[in-house]
């Protein structure tokens, strides 16, 4: 028989820091929860264990404490954000038929100590899962410990010797003459590891040195400090040995699985939105049993004529239609045509493959009035994906009959209903209606149009950083005096640090440091450095891009990208296969590589870039006057702000002056403090302290609106922009001030980001219904940030450049100017202009 023994306040901690603070859409944490079920599942699927037993601590003081007022007297209390899922944890875990075991006046260690000796006198198996080292002095006859720490590892005897050259229990003696800070025993003061090990190593037990104190190898400061503190050793000894006594069940089958509560756990891990989890468990369909009894509606050949509402979702190779409780199959273009054709109105999970088939086929594209993915994304950016079913879970949605074939069919309607009443209900509804959705079908064009690329191009540029890959590796062999593997962070930290004496850093569990934060501050050292980066650099771009490109490039010499508007939380609009959003720019080297997107023959790329889109956002959000009429003059925003701040006039304002206003204008926007700022100009964090008060001071209704919004998110839990769009931020209540300080700097620019990227959205909403009203060949082939591009026949280049600035400028109505800089080329870097 084997026995898994849990440590369930140790797996527990583990989780809830080793995974980034997760929240359901109504702000419950859940990431402690997510954590250890994943380490639960992890560790049965490894062990296959006969019985589980999770040991829990108590609140109530144990005799450890009744013994020492000090033990573990330093420690802090658990974190709100952990204390609050401990509960819920124990309902699942309770739900799932989980044998969980506490006891009066001893603690989890003493529990699985006394779980660990019972199948160790009876010949039994134990395996203790925790992450503290102090299980490790159970190990031996059966029992091991599976250490969940940093790297999680299985402790047994072997294993404990080849580290500390001793058995398990001596353990306890080296704690006891070294302490442990973690519990506050207190050792005898001045011992470390080092020094406990070799005398335990040396006579065996804390007894044992006592009873050789005079002997010589023990040094005279040892011996003294030692003859001090010998009561509180023994003592600490007292306090570090786990019990294997305690009162609790440690017969055999006290710990067997029991019966699991199907429904309830259902419900309390929907409730936390731990779909994977339930999926995981086999418990995510138990919600439909109730419809087993009902007959199944097959899935039907497409029908000549739709009626009224239909709603919408992908299977298999093509499209599933509910209309009136019947099912249809649409794939053909014939039958995809008739639907959009029909005059329905379709309510859709995922309009945008089919608005991309619709596109293809020149078929109308204006049937779709709702998008329940989309809904969903804007009642939770923050989930991990969006599923018919797991939304269904979510919600608590059922469906009113039975389709095998395709389940997803009998939740959509009432899924769809319930999302528009929430939209509805939080104010998104025109935020869907008039942005996202016109917005789909405006992604969907740009997908099939894709834009041109010049392979040759690619392909030349990626020998010549090749060349200079090698001319740098070969730079870098001569200055070390050897070859060696460049990517490996232990061979290049031991050329640098050992063989080239350079000046350490840091170092990481696996050795010296080498990131580019450490190497930049070595410039200078050795020339070698500047090799190392520059070598770096080549890489990136060779590996990322130019291999990256050439991979997707299709048979008509075009890329298309994927671009997705349920991925960020702010709103923005990312891409991916490739991901445009990321092709360097800040270099010069980088930025050739929008020579090679090219327009086609004949055409010509129009590209439209607002000017400081979001700085525009902050003066029209904050009302600041100051900051306002900077805009309304045409001024330049970084000299008006240097201006102020330093009290100059704006022509006596100099490089540098411009450059740290520069810096401070959008680091506000991105919620940078004195630290990151002082990092961006290399300047003291009191000096970047400084700057930000006197911007604050130069647009007072700045720092106002700043906290104003942090306000307003604490007190409703999210932040919205202008158009509505909401992003719930859990982070503003949290007890830990790192976690909190990160939701401030977010609560302050997302109103602001996220503004944005709604005004972005509807240019390129207003730009390709203007072209097609015009009746234009032209077409809207790429986004990038805040940057729009159009791909046009030559003929049609003025009257493009002028729709598209007028639409871009006129995408909102703000108290200051929105301006766009519009400009051709034949390639994207010379319309960049």
């Amino acid at each position: 028989m084997k026995l898994l023994a849990i440590d369930g306040n140790s797996i527990v901690n583990r989780a809830f820091y080793g995974i980034k603070l997760l929240t359901t859409k109504d702000g419950q944490y859940t990431n402690a929860l997510v954590g250890f079920f994943n380490i639960l599942s992890k560790l049965e699927q490894a062990e296959h264990p006969d019985e589980v037993a999770i040991a829990f601590d108590l609140k109530a003081p144990t005799f450890r404490h009744q013994m020492y007022d000090g033990y573990k007297a330093q420690r802090k209390g658990m974190p709100a954000e952990l204390a609050a899922q401990m509960p819920v944890l124990k309902e699942m875990l309770s739900a799932l038929g989980y044998r969980m075991v506490t006891c009066e006046g001893y603690e989890a260690d003493d529990i699985l100590g006394t779980l660990a000796q019972a199948c160790r006198s009876r010949g039994d198996s134990c395996v203790i899962a925790t992450g503290d080292r102090d299980s490790f002095q159970l190990v031996g006859g059966g029992v091991s410990v599976q250490y969940e720490g940093t790297k999680a590892r299985r402790i047994d005897e072997d294993a404990i010797r080849e580290q500390y050259g001793l058995s398990p229990a001596q353990l306890i003696d080296v704690k006891s003459l070294m302490g442990d800070t973690s519990d506050n025993i207190p050792g005898v003061a001045g011992v470390g590891e080092k020094t406990a090990l070799s005398l335990i190593q040396k006579f065996g037990t804390l007894a044992g040195v006592y009873e050789n104190i005079d002997d010589p190898a023990i040094k005279k400061g040892v011996r003294e400090k030692l003859l001090r503190d010998r009561e509180q050793a023994q003592m600490s000894r007292t306090l570090a040995e786990i019990l294997t006594n305690a009162p609790i069940p440690t017969e055999p089958g006290a710990y067997t699985r029991g019966t699991v509560d199907g429904e309830r756990a259902q419900t309390l891990f929907a409730q936390c939105e731990m779909f994977s989890t339930l999926q995981k468990l086999g418990l995510d369909s138990a919600r439909t049993a109730q419809l087993d009894e009902r007959p199944d509606t097959p899935i039907l050949p497409a029908p000549e004529h739709y009626t009224g509402e239909c709603f919408l979702f992908a299977h298999e190779s093509g499209w599933c239609v509910l209309s009136e409780e019947k099912v249809f199959r649409v794939c053909t273009d014939a039958e995809i045509t008739g639907l959009l054709s029909g005059g329905v109105s379709l309510y859709c999970f995922d309009a945008k493959p089919l608005l991309r088939r619709a596109d293809a086929l020149g078929a109308p594209m204006d049937a779709v009035v709702f998008d329940a993915k989309l809904a969903a994304y804007l009642l939770n950016p923050a989930a991990a994906e969006y599923t018919i079913e797991r939304l269904a879970q979510e919600y608590g949605v059922s469906g009113a009959f039975r389709c095998d074939a395709a389940p997803e069919a009998a939740l959509l309607e009432p899924l769809c209903r319930t999302l528009q009443n929430l939209c509805e209900e939080q104010g998104m509804t025109a935020l869907l209606r008039d942005i996202e959705l016109p917005l789909c079908g405006v992604l969907a064009q740009m997908e099939n149009s894709g834009i041109l690329v010049d392979r040759q191009g690619i392909e030349d540029f990626g020998k010549e950083l090749r060349t200079a890959l090698e001319q740098e590796l070969s730079a870098i062999y001569e200055e070390v005096g050897y070859e060696f593997n460049v990517n490996s962070p232990k061979q290049l930290g031991k050329a640098l640090f050992e063989d080239l004496g350079l000046p350490t850093r840091k170092k990481t569990k696996s050795g010296f440091s080498t990131n580019a934060e450490t190497l930049e501050s070595l410039r200078g050292y050795s020339p070698v450095i500047d090799h190392i980066l520059q070598y770096r650099v080549y890489q990136k771009l060779n590996s990322t891009y130019v291999e990256g490109l050439l991979k997707v490039i299709e048979p008509d010499g075009r890329i298309r990208s994927t671009f997705n508007q349920t991925e960020t939380r702010t709103g923005r609009i990312s891409s991916n296969e490739p991901n445009l959003q990321n092709i360097p720019v800040r270099t010069a080297l980088g930025s050739r590589f929008r020579r090679y997107f090219v327009a086609a023959p004949g055409c010509t790329l129009v590209d439209a870039d607002y000017s400081q889109i979001e700085l525009r956002v902050l003066a029209h959000i904050s009302g600041d006057e100051a900051m306002r009429e900077a805009f309304l003059s045409g001024a330049d925003i970084h000299r008006a702000t240097a201006a102020k701040m330093y009290g100059v006039a704006p022509e006596d304002v100099t490089h540098e002056m411009r450059t740290s206003a520069k810096a401070i204008n959008f680091g506000i926007i991105y919620g940078k403090g004195s630290y990151s700022l002082s990092r961006d100009l290399s300047i003291t964090v009191q000096e970047a302290q400084s700057f930000i008060d006197a911007y604050l001071n130069t647009y007072p209704n700045v720092r106002r609106y700043m906290e104003d919004t942090v306000a307003y998110g604490k007190e409703h839990g999210y932040v919205a922009t202008l158009y509505g769009r909401r992003r719930a931020l859990p982070e503003l209540s949290a007890a830990n001030f790192n976690i909190r300080a990160q939701g401030e700097r977010m609560a302050m620019n997302t109103p602001i980001q996220g503004t944005a990227a709604d005004v972005i959205k509807l240019a390129m909403v207003r730009v390709a219904h203007r072209l097609k009203k015009e009746q234009l060949r032209a077409r809207l082939i790429l986004q990038v940030h805040d940057e729009l591009i159009v791909e046009c026949p030559l003929d049609e280049a003025p009257a493009v450049k002028e729709i598209v600035r007028e639409e871009m400028e006129h995408a909102a109505a703000f108290a200051v100017p929105l301006t766009a800089d519009v400009h051709e080329g034949t390639t994207w870097y010379d319309a960049k202009g």
